[in-house]
């Protein structure tokens, strides 16, 4: 079964700052659909802000298995019915990979439901991330800990949901830690925070990073045909209840009728 990635990035600095253009001259989703695609199974596509509805239509969306979001400078600029509509195909089984500064990007908060926000500090300091389960899926390939040179600090605390399994944590030069490796589920679709991917320095060009997104994809992905009346709040008649009842009380609904509660 073929995995189909679709790689979302904002694409704004690449466009306008030297020194990223340098690291990611065709933009660091390029980057990332290149070496997902090199990987059996997987298919990478692209889409960025600039396209119309953002690249993300309802059509690729429904095609897509695991939607990767980068974004950074243009959060805000994201229109609201793209949010709903990768919300609503992540509660139907779309698994979301959600990379560095796209913490605070709308459909991330929207899934979250909290601020998710943290500490921050741009001092191209060292750190490590530690496995914190070398068994997991997605730590499969890359050792104990992943060393970067140089990358932007986040720090706690950092206001998300307890997640499911906190896969990576990090250490700065600076002192600083952070749950840099989160799960979620939210419907039917896995969600995968991971925190490393600043654009002034060439973090996706990592081997051990490059791992840990594909293993991510992978992880993310659902076989499972598409949840797709998931939000649907559907009455149940009396007459259509699994054992037999008899109505006791009285009711705001007629019988048969559809609506909320």
């Amino acid at each position: 079964m073929t995995i189909r990635a679709l790689v979302w990035n904002e694409f704004f600095h690449e466009r306008h700052n030297d020194t990223v253009k340098a690291i990611y001259p065709d933009g660091i989703h390029r980057t990332i659909a290149d070496f997902l695609g090199q990987e059996e199974g997987i298919e990478a596509s692209t889409a960025t802000l600039p396209e119309p509805e953002h690249g993300l239509p309802q059509e690729r969306l429904d095609e897509a298995d695991v939607l990767l979001w980068w974004g950074h400078k243009a959060h805000g600029d994201v229109d609201d019915a793209v949010v709903d509509r990768v919300a609503e195909r992540v509660h139907q089984g779309m698994g979301l990979i959600v990379l560095h500064s796209a913490h605070f990007s709308k459909p991330f908060k929207r899934l979250m439901g909290t601020p998710c926000s943290l500490r921050w500090r741009e001092a191209g300091e060292r750190e490590r991330l530690w496995a914190v389960n070398r068994s997991h899926p997605i730590v499969q390939g890359v050792g104990h800990s992943i060393e970067l040179p140089n990358a932007e600090m986040y720090g706690e605390p950092f206001l998300v949901p307890e997640p499911m399994e906190t896969v990576f944590i990090s250490w700065f030069e600076g002192g600083e830690v952070f749950r840099s490796g989160l799960t979620y589920q939210r419907g039917a679709g896995r969600i995968f925070y991971f925190r490393p991917g600043h654009e002034t320095y060439p973090i996706y060009h990592n081997p051990q990073i490059q791992r840990v997104i594909v293993n991510a994809v992978r992880w993310a992905h659902n076989p499972a045909a598409a949840w797709t009346d998931v939000s649907a709040a559907p009455n149940v008649p009396v007459e259509k209840a699994p054992e037999k009842i008899e109505r006791k009380g009285g009711s705001l609904h007629k019988p048969g009728e559809q609506g909320y509660r």
